[in-house]
């Protein structure tokens, strides 16, 4: 549902905890705005936390790309109708489900390995060492996709995912520089997909 010619933009995708911290949303959110200053298409999963946050800052610039874990009909989570609605009239709503699917379990992976598919690279922003982004991490590297992840302090749990990322070899991300100086910005010929 929405504006489907953005799916052929370049995009990154973006993945976090649902409980995340003020700083990590603040943090998300800023990387978002100069990403699209940077005329990238940010992509994520609708959840709670850092994608709610992130959804906005990407309308407040342009456009964004919402993949479900539902049907495209079925609004979840209930909080996030009015920014549902938002992005139906400036972005896209994609799902693999048929309408009036209720999400499930299982359905979360299925959705993230698109998130990572449609993405030049993904961005992770808080998450625990058990947390299904690490899955969009993995899913992202066995696509071949560049994986990024913002570090933070040893003693807090929400940053043992992106810190074990690091060391595992993915880009520390402490501004939108470290992501742009692997992925690059966008050529003119991907820039004419957008007018």
């Amino acid at each position: 549902m929405g504006t489907p010619d953005i799916l052929h933009r370049p995009c990154i995708g973006v993945v976090g905890a649902h409980n995340a911290s003020l700083n990590g949303k603040k943090f998300a959110k800023k990387l978002i705005l100069d990403l699209a200053d940077d005329m990238y298409v940010v992509v994520w999963g609708l959840a709670r936390g850092i994608d709610g946050a992130a959804h906005e800052g990407a309308l407040s610039q342009g456009t964004t790309i919402a993949l479900l874990a539902s049907g495209v009909d079925v609004v979840y989570p209930p909080e996030h109708r009015a920014l549902y609605q938002k992005i139906i009239k400036s972005g896209a709503l994609i799902s693999e489900f048929k309408p009036t699917t209720e999400p499930q379990a299982g359905h979360f992976p299925r959705r993230n390995r698109i998130i990572s598919g449609l993405s030049k690279g993904v961005i992770l922003v808080e998450a625990t060492l058990k947390s299904g982004s690490l899955i969009t991490a993995r899913q992202a590297l066995d696509q071949g996709r560049e994986v990024f992840a913002v570090p933070g302090s040893p003693l807090d749990p929400g940053s043992e995912g992106p810190n074990s990322l690091i060391r595992d070899g993915a880009v520390l991300v402490r501004s939108v520089e470290d992501i742009l100086e692997v992925i690059g910005r966008p050529e003119k010929k991907d820039l004419k997909l957008m007018s």
